[in-house]
């Protein structure tokens, strides 16, 4: 490289420039290639980790390498001392920047591997939902380490910065108690995130109730988190609600729901025909787990009885599809075959001197 550049010195200043530049990205694009061609090569043994490296590394790779090319020949260019050092310190925090994007995607491939272990699109997911938000909020916190790392390097990579360092470290200890006062929200809610990733009184995909509205966790960021309404609305609440404030968690040890529907109807609606045809209802859908199915008269009043009826699904979605489709049928059966027993009001005529001169029934 030397040689090569030695004999364009007689050339104008730029060629050597414009050369270096365009060979650096010519062996960045075949360093490209050859590790796309690599991984997918191997993606016959493991075809879901490779298609991961290929998606998130092939568009960093792409700049890392060229950089680290120019970074190499630019000390064979004849420029100015001066102007060396600048275009050096240049490149280097454009090389740290693109380190930090590799090591940030190969954070994602570690996360899309641990997704695929732990899938969540299984019945009984509650083990896969507990380690996913974990994964979620440690893989937020190390992208955050390594963003700050990056920007130490890229500071410390100026002389002048280096030589305040000593004068930075020493009033480290009053900037970190203003630091700390002036961020104690924020780190609240980062302290927050961390209990709630651990102690998980929340997990992604848990049905939840929240400020009387009834949804699922979609992101558990690191200072707030994401609830999708059952409408599709989001409901996006701080962190620290979640330790401060009473919810209802629907799934917290388990997915399976237990549905309720109720019925009112008269007096005069037999028991056994309405609990048969209950369980024939619940026996021909596939919502229904066949765990639990039971049918009892929970409360009366002077004009009809409340019949309710339980059921279990293995989640919220199914349990309220299987409770409208169990409250459908029964009203359908009760219309068909005891329309006398819908609920009514009795009432007894008299004539003016109080004396009974029949009774009728409105429905």
């Amino acid at each position: 490289m030397p040689l090569l550049f030695g004999e364009l010195s007689g050339f104008p200043s730029w060629v050597p420039v414009v050369l270096l530049v365009s060979l650096s990205f010519v062996l960045g694009f075949l360093a490209r290639l050859i590790l796309l061609r690599f991984i997918r090569y191997w993606q016959i043994r493991d075809r879901k980790l490779f298609k991961s490296l290929e998606k998130h590394l092939s568009g960093s790779m792409f700049f890392f390498v060229p950089l680290l090319m120019i970074n190499v020949g630019v000390n064979y260019i004849d420029f100015h001392p001066e102007s060396l050092s600048l275009i050096t310190n240049i490149i280097n925090v454009f090389i740290i920047m693109s380190f930090c994007s590799v090591l940030i995607r190969l954070t994602n491939v570690a996360q899309d591997m641990l997704y695929i272990r732990y899938d969540i699109n299984i019945s009984n997911n509650l083990r896969a939902r507990k380690i996913r938000t974990q994964i979620i909020y440690v893989k937020k916190v190390v992208i955050v380490i390594l963003v700050l790392f990056c920007v130490s390097l890229i500071l410390l990579s100026f002389p002048g910065v280096r030589k305040f360092g000593t004068t930075i470290l020493a009033g480290a200890g009053v900037a970190g108690i203003i630091i700390g006062f002036a961020l104690q929200k924020s780190l609240v809610n980062l302290f927050a995130g961390i209990q709630i990733a651990f102690t998980q009184p929340i997990k992604i995909d848990d049905a939840v109730v929240v400020e009387k509205e009834w949804g699922w966790i979609e992101e558990i960021n690191l200072t707030y988190v994401v609830v999708r309404i059952w409408d599709l609305r989001r409901l996006v609440l701080p962190i620290t609600y979640f330790t401060e404030n009473p919810f209802q968690n629907w799934t917290r040890n388990n997915a399976q729901i237990l549905g309720s529907v109720f019925l009112y109807v008269d007096y005069s609606m037999p028991l056994e025909p309405l609990r048969k045809h209950f369980e024939k209802v619940l026996s021909e859908t596939k919502l229904w787990d066949q765990e639990t199915s039971v049918l009892q008269v929970t409360d009366t009043t002077e004009k009809t009885m409340t019949i309710r009826m339980l059921m279990t699904a293995q989640n919220s979605p199914i349990a309220f599809d299987l409770r409208c489709y169990v409250r459908e049928k029964m009203i359908e059966f009760i219309q068909q075959n005891y329309p006398e027993s819908l609920p009514q009001v009795r009432a007894s005529l008299t004539d003016s001197g109080g004396e009974k001169v029949g009774k009728g029934v409105a429905e």
